[in-house]
């Protein structure tokens, strides 16, 4: 009960009237109520976006969309890389962040070419020239070597520097991507030629027969299909060339860090720059 002159009553709390401000509490949960709809919303609304918009960054094609991007560009390489390119398997990285709410991945592919070693500049300079124009290439020297930069379209990049005397790595890569559906591996069908090619250099060198080489493929700029079968190593001969020499029909690159011949439609290439010999039999791409 109010007292005299609007003095409240001894042990009663003064009213909360319309014209004063809300307690600094109030105000506080307020706020922090706020920031969490807005962070939920921000969340919903990139969620949705990445989902159902138009792609139009890198970061908004999926895995499964850019991977045969990614296998067409590794084609054009094949084609214009000469006759010991090898294709290298796939890699996928999983662990990036697309976005601070979504997971993603990355996927890389290579083709390793072999020359005589001096010559890697040169096979750089090569590629860029013979690649199409619009992916704009070229080589330019580093303090670490010379690099190929170039860009197959659909935010996927095309790279390439020495990885050792007489080896180039030519690498592709999407950079990190929603995983969408994974990767879809182009299928490799039959063993071919390849196959048959690998198996008779393992022999000459006294390897045991491979059980299951490791194939990879990728489809050809012109249609058709290139694809690599691998071997884990053989033990090396004294002298590896001399070994393979009764075979090699048609050499085509005899350095001391790598050996390749010819055997109809099939490059093989002896990596030597190793403790054991890795083979590696190509069908390649037409140019």
């Amino acid at each position: 009960m109010a007292g005299v002159n609007g003095v409240e009553a001894a042990g009663q709390a003064p009213s909360t009237g319309p014209d004063q401000p809300a307690s600094p509490r109030r105000w506080w949960r307020w706020l922090l109520a706020a920031t969490v709809a807005w962070a939920v919303l921000l969340g919903a609304l990139t969620w949705i976006s990445v989902r159902d918009d138009p792609p139009t960054v890198r970061e908004q094609r999926s895995l499964t969309e850019a991977g045969p991007v990614v296998d067409r560009a590794v084609g054009e390489l094949v084609a214009v890389a000469g006759d010991t390119a090898v294709l290298t398997p796939p890699e996928v990285d999983r662990g990036c962040r697309v976005t601070p709410f979504a997971d993603g991945a990355e996927l890389s592919r290579g083709v390793d070419v072999f020359v005589v070693a001096g010559g890697e500049r040169a096979l750089l300079e090569q590629v860029a020239g013979r690649l199409p124009a619009d992916w704009r290439a070229g080589v330019r020297v580093t303090s670490d070597g010379p690099r190929l930069r170039a860009d197959a379209g659909e935010f996927v990049t095309v790279s390439g520097r020495v990885r050792g005397d007489g080896r180039v790595r030519l690498t592709v890569d999407t950079g990190c991507r929603p995983i969408g559906d994974g990767y879809p591996v182009p299928a490799m069908g039959a063993a071919g030629a390849e196959a048959e090619a690998l198996a008779e250099a393992l022999r000459t060198l006294g390897g045991p027969a491979e059980p299951a080489p490791e194939q990879v493929a990728v489809p050809c700029p012109g249609g058709g299909t290139a694809r690599t079968a691998r071997s884990t190593g053989v033990p090396a001969p004294a002298s590896p060339a001399a070994a393979l020499a009764p075979i090699a029909r048609v050499p085509v690159l005899d350095d001391p860090q790598a050996y390749a011949y010819r055997r109809g439609p099939v490059t093989v290439v002896a990596d030597l720059s190793g403790d054991r010999i890795v083979l590696s039999a190509t069908t390649g791409c037409p140019a």
